[in-house]
């Protein structure tokens, strides 16, 4: 018989008498590269938490080893060997590093007395397993994201994980993190742990994957090798939907730039960006984490305040020491983090979309107008559902974008600033999203589309540069660059 680390069989989860996932049966090995994939609201939040015991089934078994659960708690997944890796990590920012990875498996020895120099000892063995290495006494809450999620893999290690599943784990990673990410993955299969590593970025998925599941509206589609996939067929079997993006292709429509920057510098962030911009063009910055590019996007919003250099709007030298500047200059921007800088997740959609307007109407609220305006850009964006009066926070993460979206073109902006637009979202609403965008740009808006999705800068800009420390290090039209071009350049390390 062959050896499983984990078994399920019909597993079915429902809601309020809404099924959420239906029936599904699978099976993990022991070193195992396992991705789960489908659109949001396909039942991947549910199998994992009925897998590490947070829900229970209605109907269906789970075998862990040689036991098998109708019912199985979360203590009793960690104890057969099952850890969960969230996007927030569940780490404590006020411990130590040595704290977070050694002190469960301290507690659950029921031991009285902590052992601290033992607590040391095996936190660095756990580093040493992957080849990390990070002070132990330095709290996590000032470490980086990538340190904090190879932290809880060392500690999910440290308590003898058999599968460790990873929640989107690469969201707020640079690439130069990412591939570190793979080495360590590859370490765990190499060990015989196997893991399920979650995410809508196709790449990572070919890239790290040897096996995957596509889960679509709640049933199990297929359960594959990786070598049987090629991304269109993947995207189908995630949708569908036949999805095949074509090009954006650029129409001119002034020769004369709607925004020219030169020599911009911004101490600490940038130096020396130049570049034009005209309208109807979608212009693609490449960038990682840290590379300067939220920093640019900010400047050219008025949110920060650069120390040298020109941005010149429509033929005028501007000066943008506030937001509000930007915005008499008709320049909006979609910032990278939707939840924390874009949104007011416990508002309305109706107040979402009027939060910049509204405040230039004076003391009195057109609610009539509000309304109106809310109508419009729901239809024009087909923002889902169609509720105006239900909080953002109830929305799926592509339409929340949306709604970031219709904030800002409520400001009717001549210059569109985006950072970042489709992060989180699945593949059909990134493929819509970049259907709106391309629209947008036919309007005659000129747009920046910022991002450190490589593939979304090929498919849905004109033109690219990349920015790299804080400097352009490369530019080219976009049909006239590739993916590997474009990675290395991203990637590149230079003085």
């Amino acid at each position: 018989m062959e050896k499983y680390i984990l078994e399920a069989k019909h597993l079915t989860k429902s809601f309020s008498g809404h099924k959420v996932l239906d029936n599904v049966s699978l099976v993990i090995r022991p070193g195992e590269i396992l991705c789960l994939v489908g659109e949001n609201g396909s039942g991947k939040s549910t199998l994992i938490k009925i897998i590490s015991g947070f829900y229970e089934a209605n109907i269906g078994e789970i075998t862990l080893g040689e036991k098998s659960y109708s019912r199985l708690t979360p203590s009793e997944s960690i104890r057969q060997g099952v850890q969960v890796i969230y996007q927030d990590f569940s780490v404590f920012p006020n411990l130590t590093v040595a704290e977070n990875i050694s002190l469960s498996t301290q507690l659950a020895t029921g031991k009285k007395i902590v052992n601290w120099a033992e607590i040391q000892k095996n936190a660095q063995n756990a580093l040493d397993m992957i080849n990390v290495k990070i002070d132990l006494d330095e709290e996590v809450g000032n470490l980086s994201v990538a340190q904090k999620q190879l932290v809880a893999i060392a500690r999910a290690i440290l308590q003898e994980a058999k599968l460790i599943i990873m929640d989107e784990p690469t969201t707020t990673l640079t690439q130069k993190e990412i591939n570190r990410l793979y080495e360590v993955i590859s370490w765990l299969s190499e060990r015989e742990i196997a893991v399920m590593f979650v995410s809508h970025k196709l790449e990572e998925v070919f890239a790290v994957c040897n096996r995957i599941i596509v889960l679509r509206n709640g049933k199990l589609i297929v359960d594959e090798s990786i070598n049987t996939f090629q991304k269109e067929k993947l995207v189908y079997y995630m949708t569908g939907e036949e999805i095949n993006p074509a090009p954006f292709e650029y129409k001119p429509q002034d020769p004369e730039p709607i925004l020219k920057v030169n020599n911009l510098t911004l101490k600490g962030g940038f130096s020396n960006i130049s570049f034009e911009l005209h309208r109807g063009e979608i212009l693609g910055i490449a960038g990682q984490l840290g590379s300067g590019r939220t920093e640019l996007a900010k400047s050219l919003f008025g949110m920060l305040k650069v120390d040298s250099g020109e941005i010149i709007v429509k033929g005028e030298n501007v000066h943008l020491k506030k937001i509000k500047d930007a915005l008499r200059y008709k320049i909006a921007y979609v910032p990278e983090d939707r939840l924390t800088e874009g949104l007011l997740m416990e508002r309305t959609v109706v107040d979402n979309i009027n939060t910049v307007t509204l405040k230039d109407s004076g003391f009195f609220v057109d609610v009539k107008r509000m309304i109106k305006e809310s109508l419009k850009w729901i239809k024009e964006l087909s923002i889902i559902p169609s509720f105006i009066q239900v909080n953002a926070s109830t929305f799926s993460g592509g339409n929340q974008q949306r709604i970031v979206i219709a904030k800002w073109l409520a400001t009717q902006p001549e210059i569109l600033i985006l950072n970042g637009p489709t992060v989180g979202v699945d593949v059909k609403s990134k493929n819509e999203i970049h259907t709106i965008i391309k629209q947008l740009a036919d309007t005659g808006i000129g747009i920046i589309l910022i991002s450190d999705d490589i593939g979304e800068v090929l498919s849905a800009t004109n033109r690219v540069f990349v920015i790299n420390l804080g400097e352009i290090i490369y530019e080219s039209p976009t049909s006239e660059t590739n993916f590997d071009i474009l990675a290395g350049k991203v990637t590149q390390i230079h003085s």
